[in-house]
């Protein structure tokens, strides 16, 4: 398999969970030597169920990929000190805890400099260390919540309360800011040499992300107009049903709205100012989208699609959860891949949304690791003789993972 971009990149990821490990997972894609820092406990995702085996549940599987795991119990300075061994090869250095928990292991940016100057320090937190709320815990829920997301659903009328969106949406954007951050880093290091400290708090990501549009009329000063993006928050801006199920259709500049309503076989609509202008169309997105709906349900849903096809209409089914795994579009570009685990079996995953030519990278180069897999290979490699390995498993400073047993059929 072609390098990654990141080949030659050393990331130490002290996160858990989804955030940060979804973040260093795209680095870990695209190259990088993700070395992966537990506690003896584990990530707590290995819990999540399904699974085959203890420890290697779907969801752990599905984000720490092309990882090496190494146990290490932080709370004895044995395994700090080994940490820190570790961290003298590395480029990147990436936690979650909270501001004061770092400060107490002496794992902050300030701290680890001095071991290495080019470090890029990343912090993985739920809110900024500016801010008030610091120290508080925060998990997807709690960042969907105050970042104004929830109140979406209800804005729109799909809900009489705030709704979360049915996916882990702040971890996983604030992840691909992280990954995205990381990497500005490193060129700016490989330009310069220097170093540098990260924050990447996900209530600012989440709030930026939901802003992005729906500051609208706050964009001004003073406010000329309302929060809310008007076409996101339409009542109807949704799957239209048809006579016979669902479909999405998205008619979005002036050319795709007529050619809608002519293939409707709406003329009256045709020429509409509400429809030919765009200012008008803007003011009046509501109230086209409830007309679209009466249309849509005239027609079976092959109707639709046939007729949005000839008219170069944006128009697509409604996929179910199972319905991707065969999708026509995502089998030709061989989206999905089955890869075999060592302990866990044979197992589906996916390539990489994103296509770099002269430096693919992949997803399959390291399966999800065992819990302290790699505890000896990485420590080994940081200096350690075996001699110490064995005093510091001994005293449990350092874990390593039971021999393989054989995957559930």
């Amino acid at each position: 398999m072609a390098s990654g971009p990141l080949d030659g990149i050393r990331v130490v990821d002290l996160t858990s969970v989804f955030f940060g490990p979804y973040g260093t997972q795209i680095l870990a894609d695209q190259g990088a030597d993700v070395i992966k820092v537990e506690a003896p406990g584990g990530d707590p995702t290995r819990g999540i169920e399904p699974s085959r085996s203890p420890g290697m549940g779907a969801v752990f599987l599905s984000v720490n990929r092309n990882k090496r795991s190494v146990v290490l119990d932080l709370k004895q300075a044995a395994a700090r000190e080994a940490l820190l061994r570790i961290v003298a090869g590395a480029q990147v250095f990436v936690h979650s805890m909270r501001p004061q928990a770092i400060a107490r292991l002496k794992l902050t940016y300030a701290d680890l400099k001095p071991l290495r100057p080019d470090l890029i320090h990343v912090s993985a937190w739920g809110f900024s260390s500016r801010g008030p709320y610091a120290e508080k815990p925060a998990y997807d829920d709690i960042i969907q919540a105050l970042s104004g997301i929830a109140d979406l659903p209800r804005r729109r009328g799909d809900h009489d309360e705030p709704a979360y969106m049915p996916m882990t949406a702040a971890d996983k954007t604030a992840g691909l800011m992280l990954a995205q951050a990381t990497t500005a880093a490193l060129l700016h290091q490989a330009r310069t040499g220097e170093g540098q400290e990260i924050e990447v708090p996900m209530f600012e990501c989440l709030t930026a992300y939901n802003l992005l549009e729906n500051m609208a009329g706050a964009t001004f000063v003073p406010p000329a107009g309302g929060m809310g993006y008007d076409r996101n928050l339409a009542p109807f801006r949704r799957p239209y049903r048809t006579s016979d199920g669902h479909l999405s259709v998205l008619p979005y500049n002036t050319k795709q709205w007529q050619a809608f309503f002519r293939a409707a076989e709406r003329p009256d609509m045709v020429d509409d100012p509400r429809v030919t202008d765009p200012r008008q169309r803007s003011l009046a997105i509501a109230e086209l989208y409830v007309i679209v709906a009466e249309i849509m349900a005239e027609r079976s849903t092959a109707d639709w699609l046939a007729r949005m096809e000839e008219a170069d209409v944006p128009a697509m089914p409604i996929n179910r959860l199972e319905d991707l795994l065969e999708d026509p579009h995502l089998t030709a570009t061989d989206f999905f891949l089955e890869v075999e685990h060592p302990s866990e079996g044979r197992l589906r995953t996916m390539a990489l949304p994103t296509r770099l030519a002269a430096t693919p990278g992949g997803p399959t180069r390291r399966p999800a690791p065992r819990l302290g897999e790699h505890s000896r290979e990485v420590l080994t490699e940081a200096g350690l003789t075996e001699r110490a390995l064995a005093e510091l498993i001994a005293s449990g400073a350092v874990g390593e993972a039971d021999p393989i047993s054989a995957a559930a059929d």
